[in-house]
């Protein structure tokens, strides 16, 4: 098989991980070597800078022993399958670098044969990379569930990121749809990854040239609306995963249709719940930014969170006895829970006010989006002139606001090589 069809084959098959995540460190370039890292975003990204950044992503091989029913590289599926040989990925990944297609590489890939294999694939081809060579880019590499540890420490000690997919919500979930795999498994590299990154950080404060162990951290992935559980647990389990394995990222996929297993839902007419991953981003973000606990955001009387609204506003709405905030004295964790107000403009809103009292112009030269907040607070004691509205007219409002950003047109995920695609 041509190199270039082994190409179109893996990186179309790669295109339903989402677990991919920007850089999370700085390593510049060094005499004899090619490529350099930075904290910016990848992945047809666009970082603070406003630079878009691309990495090559790409299955090592989709040959796979497991038959997990909602993944398009199942055993039983029938596609055309390819591999690459590591020096072959190598080649592919340097060339592209050269000609400044790419800043980096996502590395993923099925099972071939078995964990330990298909590990030492990716080691070989890494090492290649990085030795033979010299390559400094960005790495982000898939550790594999079920693989020796000591292999997976020897890929982390080549990448830059690693990332264990935890797939699917629940362990009854996993057991239902993916039989081979065991959510044990799954959380042992993770914890492994943890404890590696945590002891690599200690070494280098000894020794500077020490081994870096995974110096972006770790991220996961997990399928949304192919089975049955509820915002509100996908939270908890988010939340219990940045606790417990400090992760950088939990990434969420909408289930695409991609089997006619009667464990999924039928293909026929099913819409990936594009919305339902949105808003389970923009709840990610409170957990992560806003100090918010999964259990505020979501309770037993309201599972699921309202498609209308993004979560934040949805949380004032069920909340107003907090509310209205008094801007010119609140502290720093009440602002961040005003709709409208973010972390960059509660930081100066607390910078601001040292200097005199605020009012709504100058909260709106803060970068405050009064749209939103102008109902949750007040300026010295006085909300906004003329504004008088109830909580049902409020709902109204807020939805008529995030009305435009989601009339959007229904999405689809592309291949690398779709034809008429854009230019």
């Amino acid at each position: 098989m041509e190199l270039l069809q082994k190409l179109e084959i893996l990186a179309d098959a790669a295109k339903y991980d989402a677990a991919c995540t920007s850089s999370g460190l700085n390593r510049s370039g060094r005499p004899g070597t090619i490529g350099s890292t930075t904290q910016c975003g990848c992945c047809h990204s666009f970082s603070a800078d406003g630079r878009c950044i691309s990495l090559l992503k790409v299955l090592m091989t989709n040959v796979c022993v497991y038959d997990c029913q909602y993944c398009v590289n199942r055993r039983s599926n029938d596609l055309p399958r390819a591999a690459f040989t590591p020096r072959e990925l190598c080649e592919l990944t340097m060339g592209f670098y050269r000609r400044n297609y790419i800043e980096g590489l996502f590395l993923s890939s099925a099972v071939l044969r078995d964990p330990d294999y298909t590990t030492e694939q990716m080691i070989q081809c890494l090492r290649l990379l990085r030795e033979e060579y010299r390559f400094g880019g960005y790495i982000h590499a898939k550790a594999i569930p079920g693989a020796d540890p000591l292999l997976t420490q020897q890929l982390g000690l080549l990448a830059d990121r690693l990332s264990v997919n935890i797939e699917l919500p629940s362990a009854q979930s996993l057991a239902l749809l993916a039989p081979d795999k065991k959510k044990q498994a799954i959380l042992a590299p993770m914890k492994q990854i943890r404890d590696g990154i945590t002891v690599s950080k200690q070494e280098l404060k000894i020794y500077r040239h020490a081994p870096r162990f995974a110096p972006a951290g770790q991220s996961t992935q997990m399928i949304v609306g192919a089975t049955g559980e509820s915002d509100r647990q996908i939270l908890a389990l988010t939340q219990g995963l940045y606790r417990t394995y400090r992760l950088k990222r939990v990434f969420y996929s909408a289930y695409m249709p991609v089997s006619n297993s009667p464990l999924l839902p039928a293909p026929q007419g099913f819409q990936p719940p594009l919305l339902r991953e949105h808003r389970l981003y923009q709840a990610d973000w409170l957990l992560r930014f806003y100090h918010f606990q999964a259990e505020e955001i979501l309770d037993e009387n309201q599972p699921y969170l309202d498609p209308r609204l993004d979560p934040k506003c949805g949380w004032a709405l069920r909340h107003l006895e907090h509310f209205p905030v008094e801007v010119n004295r609140a502290d720093y964790e009440t602002l961040l829970r005003v709709p409208g107000i973010g972390v960059k403009s509660a930081r100066r809103i607390l910078a601001a006010r040292r200097f005199g009292p605020l009012n709504f112009l100058g909260l709106k030269q803060l970068g405050v989006v009064l749209k939103r907040a102008q109902y949750f607070i007040t300026c010295s004691g006085r909300m906004e002139r003329g504004l008088r509205v109830s909580q049902d007219g409020l709902l109204r409002h807020l939805v008529a606001l995030e009305t435009p950003n989601l009339a959007q047109p229904e999405w689809e995920q592309l291949s690398l090589f779709s034809v008429g695609g854009a230019s």
